[in-house]
């Protein structure tokens, strides 16, 4: 695959993060590498849609579908994926949790053709974290393992929202999830597709639930279902 030019596609699922989601973008078409950017608007009630038009009509690659309610990351990100038309996808969230500054490394392995998807890994590298909660980190090992053990993957990080794709190969999946399921239905889906998968360390700046964290334990709960149906 060429390693130079724009090639890829960044798809980013937004539900109210009017606070975040400019700067995001900003910094999303920072990288020289970027075609286009599909942002799915999962019914937000702020004014999230807004910020997202202004940066469009600055840049012409910023693309912006909307769910006229909120159905789910899983489900934003399954509308996006048929939009999409640059040959690799980096899946971005609006909450300037992951660096999009980053994209070099997380691409890598697929525009060297060793990799049809690379997942990024908090717990891996020697990338900065903020320190926060133990009881979501347990809780993240524990549903990494249980996904492993039904995939037979040796992933440390499934839970990890900084993704990268073959865009064909993510439209093969079969993604069913709406909600935060997608990512044990993602480490699912790679393991079916038999897809050379890669982690690399990413950096990670979390953030609390006052200042606008959305998972809860009840997601955990859903990615149990998830990993159990396989």
């Amino acid at each position: 695959m060429e390693t130079t030019g724009r090639q890829l596609a960044v798809l980013m699922p937004v539900y109210n993060e009017a606070g975040t989601v400019a700067e995001v973008l900003r910094r999303v078409l920072a990288q020289a590498a970027v075609a286009e950017v599909v942002v799915v608007d999962d019914g937000s009630t702020d004014a999230t849609r807004g910020e997202v038009g202004r940066v469009a009509a600055e840049d012409q690659r910023v693309r912006l579908l909307a769910h006229a309610s909120n159905r789910g990351k899983g489900a934003a990100l399954r509308t996006g994926i048929g939009a999409l038309t640059a040959p690799v996808t980096v899946i971005q969230d609006a909450d300037l949790e992951y660096d999009p500054a980053e994209y070099g490394d997380l691409v890598a392995p697929i525009l060297a053709g060793r990799a049809d998807a690379v997942f990024g890994s908090r717990f891996i590298g020697g990338q900065a974290h903020r320190v926060l909660y133990f009881w979501h980190m347990a809780g993240n090992r524990l549903l990494t393992l249980l996904s492993n053990m039904m995939t037979n993957l040796n992933l440390t990080d499934m839970e990890c929202g900084h993704k990268a794709f073959l865009t064909e190969k993510l439209r093969a999946m079969r993604l069913r999830e709406d909600g935060f399921g997608i990512e044990p239905e993602f480490a699912a889906q790679a393991s079916r597709l038999g897809l050379r998968l890669y982690e690399v360390g990413v950096s990670y700046s979390g953030r609390t639930y006052a200042e606008g964290k959305k998972i809860t334990w009840r997601d955990g709960l859903r990615a149990l279902l998830v990993i159990a149906r396989g």
